[in-house]
């Protein structure tokens, strides 16, 4: 058994997908364990780019078992569409399967993320407004909507008579909304699921078979770390568990099967939406690295802020993970600069903190402290770890020893070509 967690170790956007790509090829099932179309992975593919918002980053390796697990929260619509854009640009879906205990994104919930957002006013979280949170909150208050009841009229009737009520009665009380209507919705998602059918499976039973079986398993998750329900930046967080700790909830698998994890982290680092962020530049320098690394959102397009890396943060999430790996993605975005910097501590009242602080008004009020570190000409070409110049190298081993992980891969690029493996042995 050989079983390997791909978790996203800053704020998310930290290239995921092409480690999840890359790695695949050895993989026999890739599993997404947790959020919703609000993450995206964007991966290379001859030649083309894909922009992947809930199909696992495996599904362009035929044979390779892609699913959906019981964490995940769908919305039929957004998949159906994404799976048929897949298929029109030639990719074999086949091997795609969801869980059957998934949790549902109804029309309600939508509403219901824009109109709280709205309401938050100066007070916004940021969400993508694709009914994630309403979604999660739902399962959490156990009305929630299964994959399941999509596939029997007499049991998607009951879960909506059991629903809209509440929704319908919020809805029209609180912001004026007309509410939806049950039938309309009963129709509707019956047809997603007879359009889904055959594809909604026990993915549990799938996983736990394939661990037993002794197959090579990438539990991929979205989002990341300091976005994680618990220990995010809360409450500029996702609504559900980015970390390792979530593979096993969102995918069925007990904990003592999960043999390894990968923190992945940009070479530097970013963040979308609201909340605190330290080692931001707003600046030149963050419009650079805006621009060269392309930071712009897979799912919304909006622009990502910018900043140094952050080893307090990259600490925290090597501890909080368990990460026995680390792959450092966008190395050549720094490429050309004349000084790199990392972030080693927080300064905050005349005291200097080495670890996160879980107040967030001490957080956005902290001063970041560097390390400062010599630039490098290119990384372009590189793909061996040696090839790398000797600079970036001073500086991805600073990462490693103030993270406290080794280095596993690093990336130059997006293509699968321009990803060197440092240490195989924390791969699979």
């Amino acid at each position: 058994m050989a079983t390997l967690a791909i978790v996203g170790a800053q704020w998310g956007d930290e290239g995921k997908g092409k480690i999840t790509d890359f790695l695949a090829a050895r993989a026999n099932m890739v599993v997404r364990y947790q959020g919703g179309a609000n993450a995206g992975h964007t991966v290379v593919f001859r030649g083309a780019t894909f922009r992947l918002h809930l199909v696992p980053s495996g599904i362009f390796y035929p044979g390779t078992i892609c699913l959906l697990g019981n964490g995940v929260v769908v919305d039929p619509e957004e998949l159906l569409a994404e799976i048929e854009e897949l298929e029109r640009r030639g990719v074999d879906t086949r091997s795609f399967f969801i869980s059957d205990r998934a949790q549902v994104i109804m029309p309600y919930h939508k509403e219901q993320d824009r109109l709280e957002e709205e309401l938050r006013g100066e007070r916004r979280i940021g969400t993508t407004g694709r009914g994630i949170g309403p979604c999660y909150a739902d399962k959490v208050a156990r009305y929630g909507i299964r994959m399941i009841d999509l596939l029997d009229r007499e049991a998607l009737s009951e879960a909506l008579d059991r629903v809209l009520p509440i929704k319908n009665r919020w809805l029209r009380q609180v912001f004026n909304h007309p509410g939806f209507e049950k039938k309309a919705l009963l129709e509707q998602y019956l047809e997603y699921g007879e359009r889904l059918r055959g594809r909604i499976v026990d993915t549990v039973t799938l996983v736990n078979e394939a661990a037993e079986a002794g197959k090579r398993i990438l539990f991929e998750g979205a989002q990341g770390t300091l976005l994680d329900i618990d220990h995010g930046t809360y409450p500029f967080v996702t609504s559900s568990s980015p970390t390792a700790g979530g593979v096993c909830v969102g995918a069925g698998l007990g904990p003592t099967r999960l043999n390894k994890v990968l923190g992945v982290a940009k070479a530097y680092t970013t963040r979308v939406g609201e909340g605190p962020f330290p080692s931001e530049e707003r600046g030149p320098l963050g419009d650079h690295l805006r621009t060269r690394g392309q930071e712009f959102g897979t799912t919304t397009g909006r622009p990502r802020r910018c900043g140094w890396f952050d080893a307090v943060v990259g600490r925290f999430a090597v501890r909080v993970n368990g990460i026995t790996g680390l792959a450092i993605t966008k190395l050549d975005v720094l490429d050309g600069l004349e000084k790199v910097k990392i972030c080693v501590g927080y300064r905050y009242g005349g005291q200097t903190r080495r670890t996160l602080p879980t107040d967030l008004r001490l957080l956005a009020e902290s001063q970041p402290l560097y390390e400062e570190l010599p630039g490098w000409e290119s990384t372009a070409g590189a793909r061996s770890y040696n090839e790398l110049p000797a600079a970036a190298r001073r500086y991805l081993e600073a990462i490693s020893e103030l993270c406290g992980a080794p280095l596993a891969l690093v990336s130059v690029g997006y293509d699968r070509e321009e990803t060197i493996v440092v240490n195989p042995d924390l791969l699979f």
